[in-house]
């Protein structure tokens, strides 16, 4: 059987406005519209992209349990297409989660739930959220598939190390990055962009980072979304405002990468799974 070698994916950079689902969502069903007009076949919003970022005590206000209308909406909207959409997951009273939902043919797939809550610098999610603790792998087409992690996700690597094991030919990475949240000295812009490239080129998997643009009381949410190949080159960037990037990947050049840097062959889960014994 051969699979489609190309797959069009893109990247919607959002000025959220905090607190307003539903203002959110009407920014979100039009560019679904856009997107499917551009036969893009998965889409990733950035986290939290219908709720935004700095939530505190009002996280109970804006979360949803799975069977909200809202979530149907966005589903009804997708087509064949895989949308991925940050919100506010309500999973029972008093249970809130950063979560992603993943849609695709009038379904919510599945939802992954942010297994590292940032509480340094400016964040502090650790206060309003429960933590995830699964990995989320999900099919997009015959010979596609997706791994979703969140933005502080990725910065643990043993996080994206599992989450890449199961080989999916994508990596989404929605993120919510304000300049200068972390510290003075540690630049968010510039180590996004290590960041991502260094495991695009690592696995040999392209990336798909969806960061906010604009402001949020007194953050500024920087941009910079970004398509990466699977050797790590830039394919799709947005610039300093709202957009809708889009790229083609290569499933022959995803093979070509891994081929010639077998990170996944020769990853011996069986030895780190031992060596890691003992460890908290």
């Amino acid at each position: 059987m051969h699979y489609q070698n190309k797959l069009r994916v893109g990247a919607a950079q959002i000025n959220t406005t905090l607190g307003d689902v539903n203002h959110n969502l009407e920014r979100h069903l039009t560019l679904i519209g856009e997107a499917q007009r551009d036969g893009v076949e998965l889409l990733v919003f950035p986290e939290l992209s219908l709720t935004g970022y700095r939530l505190a005590s009002r996280v109970m206000q804006v979360a949803m349990p799975l069977e909200d209308p809202r979530l149907k909406a966005l589903a009804d909207a997708c087509g064949f297409m895989q949308v991925v959409v940050g919100f506010v997951e309500e999973a029972s009273p008093g249970e809130y989660y950063n979560a992603l939902a993943i849609f695709q043919h009038g379904q919510l797939m599945a939802v992954h739930r942010k297994l590292n809550l940032p509480t340094y610098g400016g964040l502090e999610e650790g206060k309003w959220f429960t933590h995830g603790s699964e990995l989320t792998h999900t099919d997009i087409c015959p010979g596609w598939s997706a791994t979703q992690l969140i933005c502080a996700d990725l910065w643990n690597p043993a996080l994206v190390h599992a989450a890449l094991l199961a080989r999916p030919t994508v990596l989404c990475a929605p993120i919510n990055s304000a300049s200068g949240i972390v510290s003075d000295d540690f630049s968010n812009e510039e180590n996004w962009a290590l960041n991502t490239r260094f495991y695009a080129m690592t696995y040999g998997t392209p990336v798909i980072m969806a960061n906010r643009f604009g402001p949020e009381g007194d953050s500024h949410f920087w941009g910079g979304s970004r398509i990466l190949g699977p050797g790590g080159e830039t394919l799709a960037q947005a610039d300093d405002e709202e957009a809708l990037i889009v790229a083609d990947l290569s499933r022959t050049a995803i093979a070509k990468a891994r081929f010639e840097l077998p990170t996944h062959r020769d990853a011996d889960t069986p030895l780190v799974r031992e060596l890691m014994e003992g460890y908290r």
